[in-house]
């Protein structure tokens, strides 16, 4: 039985917006499509549908049974799909695949690039600026609580004891320096008025030649006593210039780090306090996490104050060792220069600055005399 050949060209099927065919054409498809069909197959239903990539059903053909002559063929169903897996498998092969609104894909060339999140600075900044405002919260809390005689505080008497006895002497080494000063003070405008007073006797030597003697005896004293004098202001300066580096910056050091301790010590018994009215609650699942937040945050502070403990002990210790050393040392050298300016015994004086290593300055003795220059 002669069979007629298909055609070799593709039928075109012309498709509305919404997916319908065209009425006019209608005809046309189906009798093309039924040559291009084997024998034995007929055309009842032609159904074609369009929609977007998204739709599992896009691009369907349904062809149902057709009676043919002597055909004892059972109803058979030709399902073409062309789904968003296939679409999904366009775009593993190293190029985007973009979708416009109007259903047609494009691509894109390039591969696909996943950017990892963006770190938002102001973000992190809020998050330490709350958390800022929550320890200053704790710690406001627990210092209010401690001056109410509400709270609990964790007391170290030994090494408390140690910081008062420590700031106690710091007052009192602050009293004596400006006493030294003060002494300083005077003594440099006693030397300075002893020095005009002696060239003032001196001129009176040289012009009054009744009482040359008399007036040359004053002289020679009063700058015999300036001379003095200014090696005791040497004396006095140095001491002074010991006991101020030892308040100002050793003891004042150590008394930093005692603000440290004191202030971990603070953050220690908030966050103490804290995981202590939690504990003391009910536990269920929404306490839970805070009691445990609560911990970890209680032993992080536990470490940092008992590492400033250890720190200010240690720094007391040697503190107490500095302080016995220098102190010793100015106070020879205070009685010393004290003892022999009064005594008027100029050689025990000079060797007292030998002793310790000081140096007089005298004015205009760095300058080289017209002497030297010639």
């Amino acid at each position: 039985m002669a069979q007629e050949s298909p055609k070799n060209s593709a039928a075109e099927i012309p498709v509305t917006s919404n997916g319908q065919l065209e009425d006019s054409h209608e005809h046309s498809f189906n009798r093309d499509l039924k040559r291009s069909l084997p024998a034995g197959l007929g055309l009842s239903e032609t159904k074609i549908t369009s929609h977007d990539f998204d739709s599992t059903k896009e691009g369907v053909v349904e062809a149902g049974p057709f009676p043919g002559k002597g055909s004892s063929a059972s109803p058979k169903s030709t399902v073409i799909s062309a789904s968003s897996a296939a679409a999904s498998r366009l775009a593993g092969q190293g190029c985007d695949l973009i979708i416009p609104a109007g259903g047609r894909a494009q691509q894109k060339s390039g591969p696909v690039v996943l950017a990892d999140e963006v770190k938002n600075p102001a973000m992190e900044k809020l998050e330490l600026v709350r958390k800022w405002s929550l320890n200053t919260y704790k710690c406001t809390r627990q210092i209010i609580s401690e001056k109410l005689g509400r709270g609990s505080r964790t007391v170290d008497l030994e090494l408390e004891a140690q910081i008062d006895i420590l700031r106690d002497n710091k007052k009192k080494y602050e009293n004596i320096l400006r006493l030294a000063q003060t002494l300083s003070t005077q003594l440099f405008q006693m030397v300075h008025t002893q020095r005009q007073l002696g060239d003032a006797f001196a001129d009176l030597s040289l012009k009054s030649l009744e009482l040359h003697e008399e007036f040359g005896y004053n002289a020679d004293t009063q700058k015999l006593l300036a001379k003095n004098g200014e090696t005791l202001l040497g004396a006095i300066n140095f001491f002074i210039a010991s006991v101020n580096t030892l308040v100002n910056k050793t003891i004042e050091d150590t008394l930093l780090t005692v603000k440290q301790y004191e202030s971990a010590r603070i953050e220690y018994d908030a966050y103490r306090t804290d995981l202590e009215e939690l504990n003391l609650g009910p536990r269920d699942a929404s306490t839970l996490p805070k009691i445990e937040q609560s911990q970890q945050m209680f032993q992080v502070h536990k470490e940092k104050y008992d590492k400033m403990r250890n720190d200010v002990s240690i720094k007391l210790k040697f503190l107490e060792e500095n302080k016995v050393k220098v102190l010793h040392n100015q106070l020879v050298l205070f009685h010393n220069a004290i003892a022999a300016y009064f005594a008027g015994n100029q050689k025990q004086l000079e060797q007292t600055l030998k002793q310790f290593h000081i140096k007089l300055k005298t004015p205009g003795a760095d300058a080289p005399s017209w002497l030297e220059e010639q």
